[in-house]
């Protein structure tokens, strides 16, 4: 059978078109941090930064602020052959994506190193970072290190678990056996299976729901984490293993709640040293095949 030209260009200019829009982009040029803005807040007691107010304790009184990085917390750099951002974690801040994003699919590949600052310098406190998303707060908002956002921890032996800061989200859970008993703090684990419970930083809660099975890497490997987001639905991916499915973000900063389904990514400098590496993202029309809930 022979067909119109006209249509085989059609068919033609819709294939190339989905595939343009389903392909992966680099979010670091591997050279600079062209793309990424900075904010840091109050540094620790025991930085050394000229000039900047102290209290007569001797603690530092404001944060640094927006694209001011003296100490070098956010830099790039070369980890075994490959391009790589370096945040040293001595400065709790952020470092956001100028561009916001929603309908997408992201991956990155991450790698703990062998620093650690003070307040969280003890040989057992895990390292920790994160990777915000749906953030709808300017940087520093409210005196906020933090801004609100859906967050898929990065924390040893925690990644993929759940924080909401400062916002509201569904996810299936259970409470863990022995927890919430009025002597304990109560945990909920992800459960594909349970009831919607809901998760917010309010007076008793953090939160938090903790991620599951634990897919992790041991410190010291690379770690590869993926996060889908699409329509109201998000998934946290570690390692290739669903961790997590997350339902409806919402604010709760507004007179009324507001779903909330795009925003810029940031990454935190929270006390360790840690590489990011492969940080890319395609556009999505659809929850990809492989990843829709069965």
């Amino acid at each position: 059978m022979r067909y119109p030209l006209r249509l085989v260009a059609s068919c033609l200019f819709t294939v190339l078109a989905t595939h343009a829009a389903e392909a992966w982009a680099p979010l670091c040029n591997g050279r600079d941090l062209t793309g990424w803005a900075t904010w840091l807040g109050k540094p620790h007691a025991s930085a050394e930064l000229s000039g900047e107010p102290k209290d007569a304790k001797g603690n530092y009184t404001r944060p640094l602020g927006a694209a001011r990085d003296p100490l070098g917390v956010f830099t790039v750099t070369a980890v075994d052959g490959q391009p790589a951002i370096r945040i040293s974690g001595q400065i709790f801040g952020e470092l956001r994506t100028r561009e916001s994003f929603s309908n997408y699919h992201l991956r990155l590949q991450f790698k703990w190193g062998e620093k650690k600052w003070a307040p969280r310098e003890k040989p057992e406190t895990p390292r920790d970072s994160g990777l915000l998303y749906h953030v709808h707060a300017e940087s520093g908002a409210e005196g906020r290190t933090w801004s609100r956002s859906t967050e898929l921890q990065i924390q040893e032996r925690d990644v993929g678990d759940l924080y909401a800061i400062g916002s509201f989200i569904f996810v299936r859970s259970k409470l863990r056996s022995g927890t919430g008993n009025g002597t304990t703090k109560a945990v909920y684990d992800y459960e594909p299976k349970g009831a919607w419970n809901a998760f917010a930083q309010v007076p008793g809660q953090d939160g938090r729901c903790v991620k599951q099975p634990d897919n992790e890497r041991p410190t010291g490997e690379w770690n590869t984490v993926e996060l889908i987001c699409f329509g109201e639905d998000s998934i946290h991916i570690v390692n290739g293993k669903v961790v997590m499915r997350l339902h409806r973000t919402l604010r709760i900063d507004t007179p009324t709640p507001q779903t909330v389904t795009s925003g810029p990514l940031i990454l935190q400098s929270e006390g360790a040293e840690i590489f990011y590496r492969g940080i890319e993202l395609r556009p999505i029309t659809a929850m990809p095949a492989e990843w829709a809930e069965k």
